[in-house]
């Protein structure tokens, strides 16, 4: 086995002393990127938020505009078919009377 060197240890923290100096610069520089994509994100979050809360409000909008429509064909159909009644009842009658 290889004796370990006294002066080994000093000389290998002096070789990786930059390393570990890049490394926390990269670090660094990561945990800035991070606080600025999470503060774009933040903004990005509210822009969406406001999108849907836009897009919701249109679709409640469209939802009450369909059930008054609907409620109108409703009324139409009825109409509709009492009118046809007396249709029918008037031919009747029409025929009768020939």
């Amino acid at each position: 086995m290889a004796e370990p060197l006294s002066g080994g240890s000093h000389d290998l923290e002096q070789t990786l002393k930059p390393f570990y100096q890049r490394a926390s610069e990269a670090e660094d520089r990561l945990s800035r990127l991070e606080a600025a994509l999470l503060s774009k994100k933040d903004a990005h979050d509210e822009e969406h938020l406001k999108t849907i809360s836009e897009l919701q409000s249109k679709l409640d909008s469209a939802n009450e505009a369909l059930i008054a429509e609907q409620k109108k064909a409703e009324m139409v159909a009825a109409e509709n078919a009492k009118l046809q009644y007396r249709i029918l009842h008037l031919v009747r009658a029409a025929r009768g009377t020939h």
